[in-house]
């Protein structure tokens, strides 16, 4: 039976990779994201490859495009929806000090992090509860199990999204649905280019701070979330699992010697 998958944030990065490894499986994939122009053309890319997919444009924060989706996947679906890939996440609203940012921007960081995790999980979990099958992935980051000192509030709400997955997972097992999240760290992504995370700063000294020593490709993510989604997952459930190349397990965040930030890339100078 052909799986039913919703992936937001699903036209780039590691949503795109997510889409296209999800579809190259054999799903029926439902692909959400604001950007339409990226959404047509990793549709156009699936269905290339031979897999299908379907699209639906909206902000996932808003409830017309929540309702959209599910009602989409369920309709395509036959009515089943069988795995629910939350991605959508950015730091980028934030400003560079908690002292400096506003309560706008926590607003937005809270709809672009965790809002809309509770609501499409709200929509499509009483679906998974009556088939009594269905896998959650989420998105959280590295970064809401150390401190980053630049961005306090984008932490703590990611910080959320791996405690909701934990504690609904305790909620919904016994019912047949499966929640997990990956928390990605170093992704060469649109949203976090690999030059722009290497600005100002030595290659040659990346094995330092990243033990396996490269950025994580879109493909490294979309792995770990095919692997949670699958049925050789089937005794997973409750985790956020680190998909870093290491870091959290070997660094953390240092005050620059010039008094001008933080840092967690050691550099000659």
């Amino acid at each position: 039976m052909t799986r039913t998958s919703i992936v937001t944030g699903g036209a780039l990065g590691i949503g795109g990779a997510t889409s296209r490894r999800l579809a190259a499986d054999g799903d029926l994939v439902v692909l959400n994201d604001i950007d339409a122009e990226a959404a047509e053309k990793t549709r156009a890319q699936i269905e290339a490859a031979g897999g299908r997919c379907v699209t639906v444009i909206g902000d996932i924060v808003e409830d017309d495009t929540v309702k959209r989706v599910t009602e989409t996947a369920l309709e395509v679906g036959g009515g089943r929806v069988d795995v629910l890939v939350n991605n959508v996440g950015d730091f980028r609203p934030a400003s560079l000090t908690f002292q400096d940012s506003t309560p706008e921007q926590w607003q937005r960081l809270y709809e672009l992090n965790l809002l809309h995790v509770f609501k499409l999980t709200h929509a499509l979990l009483p679906t998974m509860v009556e088939q009594r099958k269905g896998s959650i992935v989420n998105n959280s980051t590295v970064e809401a199990f150390r401190g980053i000192p630049a961005h306090p509030v984008y932490s703590a709400f990611n910080a959320g999204v791996s405690a909701f997955t934990k504690s609904l997972a305790v909620a919904v097992g016994n019912q047949g649905v499966r929640v997990n999240a990956i928390a990605p760290d170093l992704a060469n992504t649109e949203q976090t280019p690999a030059a722009w995370m290497l600005r100002d700063h030595d290659p040659a000294l990346m094995h330092t701070w990243v033990p396996l020593a490269r950025f994580g490709e879109p493909e490294d993510y979309a792995s770990v979330i095919a692997f949670l989604a699958s049925d050789d997952a089937a005794f997973v459930t409750g985790h956020t699992i680190p998909v870093d190349g290491g870091t959290l397990a070997a660094s953390g965040w240092f005050s620059r010697a010039d008094g001008k930030g933080w840092t967690n890339r050691p550099r000659r100078t």
